[in-house]
């Protein structure tokens, strides 16, 4: 990371004293299912872009000349299949398990014509209270995605909702992972009084954001009993021509294994 922008965002952050009442955060800790079903209720399939570029950054998702539904993966965090269709058209070998905190967003993963249970199963999962191996056979997947969903999670449910993953991996199975860094141009944007604790944000429709460094990243896993394979941030400088702005994009993508 450029160390003058690292400079500039701490400068930035440090000016954030103010944090969300502890009653809010109960609050908002009690609603988060609610908060993002009436995400999807609003937005329905319109938000997110299909993910097609996920292929590019995780070679374990291109095809390698197996059986059809020979490799299992579990997405997390599916929303309403941006990640999961394109990569069913993409790659034969796969079967896709995927699972969201909101009901309303698997429900339009199942309503989807794309959708077909003998290449894949949505299911809804609270990751950091529901165990994964009610729906996927313990030890049997091969990839898991945690594609922008972790960081929705509160800091001190990261742990569980990591040793969930890991009880649904094969032995060496790894975690493909991208979400977002800290000093990314989100969380600088945030105004005071959404930040909950350290790095740990409420946007305004009650959702949460939290922002990785490659170093916590890299001690959640391991302390969970993965090694790293990967671990860097990835930094994109994006122009928004209308309102002339230049935004610094931070973002943390990684591979871990399960040991």
């Amino acid at each position: 990371m450029d160390p003058q922008i690292e400079e500039q965002a701490k400068a930035i952050l440090d000016k954030d004293t103010k944090v969300v009442p502890d009653f809010t955060r109960s609050k908002l800790l009690h609603e988060t299912a609610r908060n993002w079903d009436l995400f999807y209720k609003r937005n329905t399939t319109h938000f997110f872009k299909d993910r097609h570029w996920t292929d590019r950054e995780f070679e374990e998702l291109r095809p390698a000349g197996g059986e059809p539904c020979s490799k299992k993966l579990l997405e997390i965090g599916c929303g309403v299949g941006n990640f999961v269709f394109p990569l069913l058209e993409l790659n034969p070998e796969l079967f896709i398990y995927a699972c969201d905190f909101s009901k309303r967003a698997v429900d339009f993963v199942q309503a989807d014509p794309r959708y077909t249970e003998c290449r894949s199963k949505a299911f809804v999962c609270d990751l950091t209270k529901d165990p994964l191996t009610e729906n996927v056979p313990p030890e049997s997947l091969d990839l898991i995605s945690a594609i922008f969903m972790l960081s929705a999670v509160p800091p001190s449910k990261m742990p569980h909702a990591i040793q969930n993953m890991r009880s649904a991996l094969k032995p060496g199975g790894v975690v493909l992972f991208r979400d977002y860094g800290l000093y990314d141009a989100a969380q600088l944007r945030f105004k005071p009084g959404a930040k909950i604790e350290d790095q740990f944000y409420v946007r305004q429709d009650g959702t949460f954001a939290y922002y990785f460094s490659t170093e916590q990243l890299a001690q959640l896993f391991t302390d969970a009993g993965f090694e790293v394979l990967d671990n860097e941030y990835v930094c994109k400088e994006v122009v928004n021509r209308k309102r002339e702005l230049n935004m610094q994009r931070i973002f943390v993508q990684a591979r871990f294994r399960k040991v």
